[in-house]
């Protein structure tokens, strides 16, 4: 099986860390983003890897080679210019024949993979969704009313939840087929037309959650997280 890692972010909310390094070679401890994924996805049964790469992409090129320092087989797809998530995807087309995984290079998972390509197996999705329960305080005291306008609960500061995309999927090839070519295309906008289209769209809830490094206070956090694991603060 092969994976997908989507690492040609311009990592705009990063900067300035992001001004010499591309976001997913970002130091974690002692190891970059990309490295530590690489290493989660490969006890899966994962034996080749497409780095979708763009912005500073040498500086990946350089670190991962051909991947045998690491386990797997390394192959890389370029873009000239920033494509969004599906449009990054789109440049791996005629690389790939089989299910395959997919996840975005800024992120941190910690559930066991094999379970969640086992369930898109055995429901035969298009493409599988991996989802994690998030549960967020509001700030405001949330009114319910009837359609007529009268008040029929108030719930102080209430605590909600929801499953949200931890960016892991796992697809089939054929969904390549959906993505223009050469042009931004959002992953969301790609899951949409699978569902418009009634494709299958299926799901993976995770409970063991995921590490999103999204911008800098994410980023410190999670590597201050590392730096202590190695007993070094």
């Amino acid at each position: 099986m092969k994976a997908v890692i989507l690492a040609g972010g311009l990592g705009t909310r990063l900067q300035p860390y992001t001004m010499f390094l591309p976001k997913p070679m970002l130091p974690l401890g002692e190891k970059p983003i990309l490295e530590h994924l690489i290493e989660w996805i490969r006890p899966s049964g994962v034996q080749s890897v497409i780095l979708c790469v763009s912005y500073l992409r040498k500086s990946i090129e350089d670190y991962f080679e051909d991947g045998s320092r690491f386990g797997v087989n390394i192959e890389y797809a370029t873009s000239t210019k920033p494509l969004a998530t599906a449009g990054q995807l789109k440049t791996i087309e005629g690389m790939i024949d089989e299910t395959f995984v997919c996840i975005y290079g800024d992120t941190i998972f910690n559930f066991p993979l094999t379970d969640m390509i086992k369930r898109h197996r055995d429901t035969g999705a298009l493409v599988t969704i991996g989802l994690s329960a998030y549960k967020t305080r509001l700030s405001y005291g949330v009114i319910d009313t009837t359609d007529a306008g009268q008040v029929t609960d108030w719930r102080e500061k209430p605590e909600i939840t929801a499953d949200v995309n931890m960016g892991c999927y796992v697809m089939e090839p054929e969904i390549l087929k959906m993505i223009p070519a050469g042009q931004p295309y959002g992953m969301d906008t790609l899951i949409k037309k699978a569902m418009e289209e009634s494709l299958y769209v299926g799901s993976y809830v995770s409970s063991e959650g995921f590490l999103d490094i999204g911008d800098k206070a994410s980023y410190e956090a999670v590597h201050q997280e590392y730096i202590r694991r190695l007993g070094k603060i």
